[in-house]
């Protein structure tokens, strides 16, 4: 039987942080789904089209990675998709009192697992707000994107 993690979240912009869990994710299991979700409480740089054509680029060719679009509960994605596991990255302590929270949360309402990852140094200051923010104000983002010329605006 295979090991499989969902790797959830916006993704808005996928982040080199991003690239790095989900490539030591694959470390440590067989199969990791990026599960790009939607929330109706969020205004989005990028499209969520633009958003997964960025993501495949990163990873295209690997066949131990999928990145599958989601709406609604995370727990109820990761049951579909026959998982029992979620991938989370922390950065610092505050990502962790946030995400422990999330995660005794799906404990409870799925009895599902959260696995965290730190980000290395060198890339736990990279923050898809405040990258959103640079690109906003014409500024590059090169050095915390892979491929960002892919990324496309929202209409």
């Amino acid at each position: 039987m295979s090991k499989i993690v969902v790797f959830p979240g916006s993704f808005d912009p996928f982040t080199k942080g991003h690239e790095e869990i989900v490539n030591r994710g694959l470390e440590i299991f067989d199969k990791v789904i990026i599960a790009i979700g939607e929330n109706s409480q969020k205004n989005y740089l990028f499209s969520r089209e633009s958003r997964i054509n960025h993501i495949e680029s990163i990873f295209d060719g690997q066949d131990n990675i999928e990145i599958k679009p989601f709406t609604g509960l995370t727990v109820d994605f990761v049951k579909k998709e026959k998982a029992n596991l979620i991938l989370r990255g922390l950065r610092n302590s505050s990502d962790f009192n946030f995400e422990r929270t999330i995660a005794q949360m799906n404990h409870a309402i799925q009895d599902i697992e959260s696995i965290f990852l730190m980000t290395t140094p060198e890339l736990s200051a990279i923050n898809s707000s405040v990258i959103r923010d640079i690109k906003k104000n014409g500024g590059d983002i090169s050095q915390f994107v892979t491929n960002d010329h892919l990324l496309a605006y929202n209409e």
